[in-house]
């Protein structure tokens, strides 16, 4: 089954559960858990945190295709 088509499918599922993007009470809710769970000294800190990670997952994501050669054990320099 090709991946669109699994994901057609889903789709009709998921409208029947009430799932989908979060709105602003939602959002509220998610940003006072996190406020309670980490307090207001360490937000600044983990949500800094999070940006660099983003940002180096990005960096890593444009250098990825220079890494995608494979090796397969031969030399192709060889006849």
């Amino acid at each position: 089954m090709e991946p669109s088509t699994m994901t057609e499918n889903l789709l009709p599922q998921i409208a029947l559960l009430g799932i989908g993007m979060p709105g602003i009470p939602e959002l509220l809710i998610i940003m006072a858990i996190f406020l309670l769970l980490f307090g207001g000294a360490k937000l600044p800190a983990l949500m800094r945190n999070m940006g660099r990670s983003v940002n180096e997952f990005k960096t890593g994501i444009k250098e990825a295709p220079l890494d995608n050669k494979i090796d397969d054990g031969t030399d192709a320099d060889e006849d």
